[in-house]
């Protein structure tokens, strides 16, 4: 069998379930580490619910992502182990192929986040297809929402360590305690959840802004002003009606 025909007949199989994202819909990238438990507490011996380091590791991969793999990104969320892309809505490389952009960007991010910690550190992705920037809107809600309970659920358990309980002691405490309950803990003890800084409860953003310059025109060498996009890390997001607020403006820019 030539060489043609061979691997016309060896491509079907390889891309028999190649789907591709429906042209309109908004696409969400959310990217998850992988066993992250065991690489903070056993690997790194971190006995703290949050770690600056980590903090900036995550927010680097997602500046990197958003930024240097070539696709268009309107926005970009972290918090816990997990980092949220939102693609431009007309996005077209690797024609929306899921296949394609799963394993690139759970690539890049896996490379990114490992060469800034400097060990291991494994990611894998999956992608929403939402239809209205509403569920959009709703997507990050939801995931502000998770990095509220995660902070909650983290700082009250590392609490009950530091008292001296066990891993298992914390958690069967903890298991079927409310969102009240958790924050008595936590004050019974000096600690007030609405101190802790807005990272922490709210998560972090990759986003993009204009910046404007002053440059000179090659041809005439006559001042002109010029305007380009720039990306921040901004740890200072928002919560609720005002991050709805926020995230819709973005959806509703492009």
């Amino acid at each position: 069998m030539d060489f043609e025909t061979l691997d016309r007949r060896m491509r079907v199989y390889e891309t028999a379930h190649d789907h591709a994202v429906l042209p309109g819909l908004h696409m969400v990238a959310r990217i998850d580490g992988r066993s992250f438990s065991h690489l903070t507490r056993v690997e790194l011996g971190l006995v703290e619910p949050y770690d600056l380091r980590l903090r900036d590791c995550m927010a680097a991969t997602l500046q990197h992502l958003m930024c240097r793999t070539g696709f268009s990104f309107l926005y970009g969320y972290t918090q816990s182990d997990e980092l949220n892309l939102l693609f431009r809505r007309d996005e077209t490389l690797f024609g929306r192929r899921l296949r394609k952009l799963l394993s690139v960007l759970a690539g890049e991010a896996s490379a990114k986040f490992s060469l800034e910690l400097g060990r291991l550190g494994v990611f894998d992705a999956r992608i929403s297809q939402l239809p209205a920037a509403d569920d959009v809107v709703d997507y990050f809600l939801w995931r502000q929402e998770d990095a509220h309970r995660n902070a909650l659920n983290g700082h009250t358990y590392w609490l009950l360590r530091e008292q001296g309980l066990s891993d298992q002691e914390a958690t069967r405490k903890l298991n079927g305690a409310s969102v009240a309950e958790r924050n008595e803990l936590l004050f019974r003890h000096g600690r007030n959840f609405n101190d802790l800084p807005a990272w922490q409860r709210r998560g972090s953003a990759v986003r993009w802004r204009e910046v404007r310059e002053t440059g000179r025109d090659p041809r005439t060498g006559a001042e002109v002003q010029v305007v380009r996009q720039e990306s921040f890390v901004d740890h200072e997001l928002p919560m609720k009606d005002a991050y709805a607020e926020l995230v819709r403006s973005i959806v509703l820019r492009q």
